[in-house]
């Protein structure tokens, strides 16, 4: 057996651990800066329904902030 196989896979293990740490940081800062960004994060009555349609359209540019996901809807959990 050679001596640098197991230094090698060491290595490769290292850089995959590493690859998967930094794809997990970029993860979690985009859905940081997603929910600054929300419009919905900054409403001070959240269960108010919109005045105009031109603010109904700007709170559902995206998804809500409180909205279940579709696994948790089918199990009988309600929107908020």
């Amino acid at each position: 057996m050679n001596v640098i196989e197991p230094v090698a896979c060491g290595l490769l293990r290292l850089a995959r651990w590493l690859a998967a740490a930094v794809a997990e940081c970029n993860e979690a800062q985009r859905r940081l800066s997603y929910r600054a960004r929300s419009y919905d994060q900054y409403l001070t009555h959240p269960d108010v329904p919109p005045a105009t349609y031109a603010e109904f359209l700007l709170r559902t540019s995206g998804p809500l902030r409180r909205e279940p996901s579709a696994r948790q809807r089918v199990s009988g959990r309600t929107v908020r």
